[in-house]
């Protein structure tokens, strides 16, 4: 059977599915909510392929952007107990600006990108990203836990996190110390690597860490972020990608804070 563009547009698609899937899963609340409406927008794009005409990441999430919107921008079912306490949070925040952050800080769109997708000007989006921002950096403060082998990034974190009003309870370069560390302060937030100095998991240790303390929400940092976007559960709610920005991290961060449990957290 000979190639078609169809064939390319379906390879294409299939190397952003991974990507949309993230950013439907944070932006719902709910892995199987957003698988949902991922896959709903893929079956539309294929069924109509004029709808892929420019930058195909772009129309790929402008696509999903129409078919969220569309069904009344829904949240999910809460899969676990933090995506019980994000649905309940989201409401306070302003329409439209975390779907803007989203798309800025987590996936690497430009402001004219997210206006694009959205469908609002680029300083629409500028505002709603920064209305977002200090929303979610002015609800909670807490402590956070760096587990990263290489010095230089983990610094860089850790700057990053205390100059958002967080403490650092310090920096763990192995499994071994991370679950140690973890024991001696217990922390409100995670930030771990993937790949550790003496070839440990980083999600082994986080494993460790949250069969002592169940209640932490976790941010993973990997330069291969579809070795955990798999659609095999569970998948991580949060996940920046390596190399990261400053926003990234903040958004995270922010994120993960705001929509973790407030029990343990230090305002």
């Amino acid at each position: 059977m000979p190639h078609t563009a169809s064939d390319d547009l379906a390879a294409t698609i299939g190397k952003l599915l991974p990507f949309l899937r993230r950013y439907a899963r944070a932006l719902t609340g709910s892995q199987e909510t957003g698988d949902r409406y991922a896959a709903a927008t893929l079956e539309a794009v294929l069924e109509n392929t004029d709808t892929i005409t420019g930058d195909a990441r772009v129309d790929l999430f402008h696509a999903f952007h129409i078919v969220w919107s569309s069904a009344g921008a829904p949240t999910g079912e809460a899969d676990t107990r933090f995506s019980a306490i994000a649905q309940a949070h989201m409401a306070n925040l302003t329409p439209n600006s975390r779907e803007a952050l989203l798309l800025k800080a987590i996936e690497g769109f430009t402001p004219a990108e997210v206006g694009q997708i959205m469908g609002v000007g680029t300083e629409e989006a500028l505002h709603l990203i920064a209305v977002a921002m200090e929303e979610m950096e002015a609800a909670l403060a807490g402590r956070v836990m760096v587990i990263e082998d290489e010095a230089i990034i983990a610094m860089d974190i850790s700057s990053i996190v205390a100059e958002m009003g967080h403490s650092v309870t310090g920096i763990a370069r192995t499994r071994t110390e991370a679950v140690t560390l973890a024991a001696s302060e217990k922390p409100d937030l995670i930030l771990a690597d993937i790949q550790l100095a003496d070839n440990s998991s980083g999600i082994d240790a986080v494993n460790d860490i949250l069969a002592q303390f169940a209640d932490i929400p976790v941010i993973f940092i990997s330069a291969f972020p579809e070795r955990l976007l798999t659609g095999d559960k569970p998948e991580p709610a949060f996940l920046i990608t390596k190399p990261f920005s400053e926003d990234q991290v903040r958004s995270a961060v922010s994120q993960a804070m705001f929509f973790a449990s407030t029990e343990t957290l230090h305002a």
